[in-house]
C-alpha cells in the first residue's frame, strides 16, 4: 500500500480539445494538481527535505523556514509532518486565505508579511540566526533537480519524445531550470519557453523578479524565449481552461496556457507541453472566477 510521498508525481498529460488554434500542432496539459499536496511544488518539497535528511542537514525535530506564496509552503507543511519536522512558513498578507489554512490544517506556523520579498529576507534571518533550517527554495539546487528527475522525464516518456516546445510558469523557477536540463540531454532542438507577467501584471505564482531577488538557481542560458503574460490574459485563460477544456486551475496555469496557445499559432507543427501548477480550489476566495 503507497504512502501519501510515493503518490508524488507521474501526473498525467490532457490534450487541449477546444483551445489550439493550430490543427498541426498538439498542446498538452501536465496535471500537477493531481499531486497529493495538490500542486507541483510537491516535487521539489519531498527532494529538498528529503535530500537534506539524506545529507544529515537536519533530523527529525529541526525547525523548518521557508518563504512562499503559497504552493510550495502547502507541500512543505504536509511533507514536513510525515518527518516530523516543524514548519514556519511566511507567505505575503494578500495570498488566499485558502492557503493559510491548508498550511495550519498541515500543522504549520504561518507568519504573514506585506511582500514575499519581506517574506524572504525575514525566513533568512531567522534561519541565518540558527534556530532554524532555511531550506530557501529560490537557492536550493534539490529544486530543480526534483524535476530533472522526475518531472522532465514524465514528459519526454508521456509525449514519445515527440515534444518540441515546453512552456512554464516562471517563480522560483525550479520547474523550468529542471525540466529544461532533462530535455535539451534529450533532444537540444526543444526549445524551452518561460512565462512572465508583464511589467504591470500581478500574476500569482509568476514573478518578474527584481534583480536583487532574482532567485540563485535561475540561470537565463537555460530558457530559449521568455513570454511576457498581462493579467488579463491569464485571468481569462484561467476562466477559459475551466469552462471550455474542464481543467480547473489557479492563474499562473492560465498564464502558461495563454502562452501555450499564442505560440501554437505562430509554429506550422510541433508538440507543446505546459505546467498546470496547481487546482483552481486554492483561488475560490479571490475574484479569480468571480
Amino acid at each position: 500500500m503507497a504512502g501519501i510521498i510515493d503518490l508524488v508525481g507521474k501526473t498525467p498529460l490532457v490534450e487541449l480539445q477546444k483551445l489550439n488554434p493550430n490543427p498541426k500542432v498538439k498542446i498538452y496539459a501536465k496535471l500537477e494538481g493531481n499531486n497529493p499536496g495538490g500542486s507541483v511544488k510537491d516535487r521539489p518539497a519531498l527532494n529538498m527535505i528529503q535530500s537534506a535528511l539524506q545529507r544529515g542537514d537536519i533530523k527529525a525535530g529541526t525547525k523548518l523556514i521557508e518563504a512562499t506564496s503559497g504552493n510550495t509552503g502547502i507541500a512543505l507543511a504536509m511533507i514536513a509532518r510525515l518527518f516530523d519536522l516543524e514548519i514556519e512558513l511566511v507567505m505575503p498578507s494578500n495570498s488566499t486565505r485558502e492557503r493559510t489554512l491548508i498550511m495550519e490544517a498541515f500543522g504549520a506556523k504561518v507568519t504573514l508579511l506585506e511582500s514575499i520579498e519581506a517574506c524572504r529576507d525575514y525566513a533568512e534571518e531567522k534561519g541565518a540566526a540558527g534556530e532554524y533550517f532555511l531550506l530557501n527554495q529560490f537557492g536550493n539546487p534539490d529544486n530543480y533537480m526534483a524535476h530533472y528527475k522526475s518531472t522532465g522525464p514524465e514528459i519526454w516518456e508521456d509525449t514519445h519524445g515527440q515534444i518540441t516546445h515546453f512552456v512554464s510558469a516562471m517563480g522560483t523557477t525550479g520547474t523550468i531550470m529542471g525540466v529544461s536540463r532533462y530535455l535539451k540531454e534529450r533532444n537540444p532542438d526543444i526549445q524551452i519557453v518561460g512565462c512572465q507577467p508583464t511589467e504591470e501584471s500581478s500574476i500569482p505564482g509568476i514573478r518578474r523578479w527584481p534583480e536583487e531577488y532574482l532567485p540563485a538557481i535561475f540561470d537565463a542560458s537555460r530558457v530559449d524565449r521568455v513570454m511576457d503574460i498581462s493579467q488579463q490574459a491569464a485571468t481569462e485563460l484561467t476562466r477559459k481552461l475551466a469552462k471550455v477544456e474542464g481543467v480547473f486551475a489557479g492563474m499562473s496555469s492560465g498564464g502558461a496556457a495563454s502562452a501555450a496557445i499564442r505560440l501554437a499559432s505562430e509554429i506550422e507543427e510541433g508538440v507543446i507541453v505546459f505546467i498546470v501548477c496547481d487546482r483552481g480550489d486554492r483561488y475560490l476566495s479571490s475574484d479569480l472566477f468571480g
